[in-house]
């Protein structure tokens, strides 16, 4: 263990609609959470579910100086609290997957001489080129998407090298639509992503460059054939890639006296969220997880990954020789109750007793849950994912309250569901990724930097006969 229980571990997330902060301590309890909420509490920037969305109503973003006032204002209400900053060993954080600042150069030069009497957003006004960043609901970047596909040879071969074939929100295609269509703006930028906007010095960490378009996943290093077709001279600008469980160094000499954090408090390396999920669920080697909200989420933790034009391989937040794979699904929550609405008059418990009416199968004729989580498993198996003895599925999200729900992804994974009850698992994941941070360089794995944190709890097995069902309708589809 790296602390005592009088150390603790900062995680920040920087979402969409608010920034949040989890405190954990040295015995991985929770000991403090916080957040302000965009829209309500800074007013001033008047976004709408955390973001701008213009009259073409593809291009969505956010104000850069909304994020700093924000972690101005978190701050101070963990002062007014009585949060004491010392205790505080090291920080790490998340943001928004996809988001992309762009700093103004020359604004190093100011976050090295900040004065610790006045909040950041009053002396960070102008480090920005551009003001508005663009966020991952954006999806004006077809385009961009489409010369990058054929500079490579086509989407499968993108896929191959970055894990991912072009996607209008990857930073790569939003950096390449800023070139094209603000070329002063681009001439006076260095490109940073969001969840580095509070650290005073940054680097890109090898899960950040995985979610660009613009990274060789398997080299871990920038591809130039991508960094040619975005942009000129990008490379320059990206700066060097880094471990996604480094330590960048200490804080800066502003919040030691402005917070009273120790000069010795450690900056280990910001992710995306979806990663600091993947680590605040505690995921080990051959697990899944599966979020059944709004859009359905899988991703996993693999070694062997098979990169597709359908999903996303990203290197692994916690471990720098493992891959997080990862599938978004639209269909989730809204056709579940969707068909709970038609089927089953609104009814949960109606909707609940005719799956268990229903024999595993449906005799061959696919039912709504099984078909959603059918289609989970063979997009999971296209990108590696093999199911193993110890293999869990991990569930989380509103369905997963639903045990009948659970009972038929359990059948069709023919493997254990357990559910989590975390929430904020992306701050909580980033204070555990701190803890590990310190450790990692001496070759201690996050699982065992865990091993005392709570486990999942077992919801259901799958029922007998289920792994031969499931396996001759896969092999149907």
């Amino acid at each position: 263990m790296a602390a005592g229980a009088d150390s603790c571990f900062l995680g920040f997330d920087f979402s969409t609609q608010q920034l949040k902060v989890v405190a954990v301590d040295g015995n991985l309890e929770v000991i403090h959470q916080n957040s302000v909420q965009f829209d309500s509490e800074l007013p001033e920037f008047r976004t709408h579910g955390g973001v701008h969305i213009h009259e073409d109503k593809l291009t969505v973003t956010s104000p850069a100086l909304m994020w700093v006032k924000a972690l101005d204002v978190l701050l101070e209400k963990m002062r007014n609290t009585g949060f004491d900053f010392s205790r505080v060993k090291a920080i790490s954080g998340s943001g928004q997957q996809h988001g992309s600042v762009f700093w103004r150069k020359g604004a190093r030069r100011t976050l090295n001489h900040l004065d610790p009497r006045k909040h950041l957003h009053h002396q960070l006004q102008e480090c920005f080129a551009v003001r508005d960043s663009p966020v991952w609901m954006d999806s004006s970047t077809s385009d961009q998407c489409q010369c990058l596909e054929t500079a490579v040879g086509g989407a499968q071969r993108l896929a191959d090298i970055t894990g991912s074939r072009a996607y209008e929100r990857f930073t790569g295609n939003q950096i390449a639509k800023i070139y094209h269509s603000k070329p002063k703006e681009f001439s006076e930028t260095e490109v940073k992503l969001n969840s580095d906007v509070c650290l005073l010095a940054v680097c890109l960490s090898f899960y950040e460059g995985s979610g660009m378009n613009l990274m060789d996943i398997f080299e871990k290093q920038w591809s130039q054939v991508c960094l040619d077709a975005a942009a000129p001279q990008l490379a320059e600008r990206l700066g060097d890639l880094t471990p996604s469980t480094a330590v960048l160094g200490c804080v800066s000499l502003y919040y030691t006296e402005r917070y009273g954090f120790a000069e010795s408090c450690n900056v280990v390396a910001f992710t995306g969220d979806n990663p600091g999920s993947l680590a605040g669920m505690r995921l080990k080697e051959g697990d899944l997880a599966v979020s059944l909200g709004t859009s359905d989420t899988v991703f996993l933790w693999i070694r062997g990954p098979r990169p597709s034009v359908e999903g996303h391989i990203f290197c692994n937040p916690v471990d720098c020789s493992a891959y997080m794979a990862l599938i978004c699904f639209k269909n989730g929550s809204f056709t579940r109750e969707r068909i709970r609405d038609e089927c089953a008059g609104g009814s949960w418990e109606r909707f609940s007793s005719a799956m268990r009416a229903t024999p595993m199968g449906n005799n061959g004729n696919l039912a709504l849950i099984e078909g959603q989580f059918l289609a989970k498993r063979v997009h999971a198996e296209k990108l590696g994912y093999k199911i193993i003895a110890g293999t869990r599925v991990l569930a989380t999200g509103g369905a997963s309250s639903n045990k009948d729900i659970l009972q038929v992804l359990s059948d069709v994974f023919s493997t254990p569901v357990y559910t989590i009850d975390v929430t904020n698992s992306a701050c909580l994941g980033c204070a555990y990724r701190a803890l590990h941070g310190l450790e990692a360089e001496a070759g201690a794995s996050f699982t065992e930097m865990l091993r005392n944190a709570p486990e999942p709890q077992l919801a259901v097995r799958p029922a007998p006969g289920a792994s031969d069902r499931f396996c001759v309708l896969d092999k149907s589809m």
